[in-house]
């Protein structure tokens, strides 16, 4: 397994991580048991998850998995979107993040998390209030590490100035929809994160299954798929993605590849990207992504595969989560 710090920081985290959102929801308890277990097998050590995956069954799910592998796995959660109606039921307050971290770490059945996120940016609370939050837990030793997600780029460069100045820890990652299907951060993201030693976590690295070839005009909707599982996910299947996704499967075939093992190897050759989160509601899918480590794409696959997904640098993003 290959191991990249995130972000400029000391810790080492698997090139490959393990996305948990299906976890509780499309994989039940036994078979999400079995791929962690065979991602630690494998090496894997960043698993992640959210206190709102599967109704918070994905942290309850990995916490009785790591049971006496606690220290084999960098565990990262996020708190920030929506958990309830309450009044304190979303966002990065002092009072809704203190309260969400009590719970993911009873879920999770451990002391720690070593990597806490903020899942998208909270436009109703200063930002130093969020930061100083994030500082006393990690002194606290509850949290080793902090990262945001779904931060606009200037949302994330103000963080961080406001960490220096203020002297707190500050983000070592940002977690952002990133793929050949949505490769809108290198307009402002990517160098920020390259200038700030900013570790990037792309989530929907295969937009949602559509880079592995499954979905096309002929086949119609996998059974199991996501979208035949999750109706809310055809609101991705638009023509000029599942024409992407026949594309790169048929450079896949020219290659010798599965399409999603190349789309996982582009993503892994870019710059600022510490680890890629792959999900998996089988073991076999997440012992066929491990291949992508494998694979060492020429300059002239890497131009060709440029060529082919640049004009998915512009536009929106295949996904971003926000608070309305």
């Amino acid at each position: 397994m290959e191991y990249r710090r995130l972000g400029n920081s000391g810790l080492r985290v698997s090139a490959l991580g393990l996305g948990t959102n299906a976890f509780g929801k499309r994989a039940d308890d036994a078979a999400s048991t079995r791929i962690i277990h065979a991602a630690l097998d494998q090496g894997i050590n960043f698993i992640d998850t959210a206190n709102i995956y599967a109704g918070t069954e994905s942290e309850r799910i990995i916490g009785q998995a790591l049971q006496g592998r606690r220290e084999n796995a960098v565990l990262a959660t996020k708190a920030g979107l929506p958990r309830h109606d309450g009044p304190h039921g979303r966002g990065s307050s002092r009072y809704h993040l203190q309260q969400e971290l009590e719970q993911s770490l009873r879920r999770l059945q451990t002391d720690y998390v070593d990597l806490y996120q903020i899942h998208t940016f909270d436009p109703h609370t200063p930002l130093e209030e969020t930061l100083r939050t994030l500082d006393d837990m990690v002194s606290s030793g509850k949290v080793r590490y902090i990262g945001a997600s779904n931060y606009a780029t200037w949302e994330l460069m103000k963080a961080l100035g406001i960490s220096e100045m203020k002297g707190h820890v500050r983000y070592i990652s940002t977690q952002t929809s990133y793929s050949l299907a949505d490769r809108t951060p290198e307009l402002e993201l990517v160098p920020m994160c390259l200038d700030q030693g900013v570790g990037i976590i792309p989530y929907f690295p295969l937009a949602g299954g559509i880079l592995t070839g499954k979905y096309n005009g002929q086949a119609g909707i996998p059974s199991g798929s996501r979208a035949d599982t999750d109706p809310s996910f055809n609101r991705f299947l638009l023509e000029h993605n599942v024409r992407l996704g026949e594309q790169v499967s048929e450079k896949a075939a020219e290659y010798g590849c599965s399409p999603s093992v190349l789309s996982l190897a582009w993503l892994l050759a870019r710059p600022a990207v510490s680890t890629v989160i792959v999900g998996a509601t089988r073991t076999e899918q997440l012992e066929h992504n491990l291949d992508s480590l494998n694979l060492k794409l020429t300059p002239d696959m890497i131009t060709e595969l440029d060529q082919l997904s640049e004009s998915f640098r512009h536009g929106e993003p295949f996904a971003l989560y926000r608070l309305e």
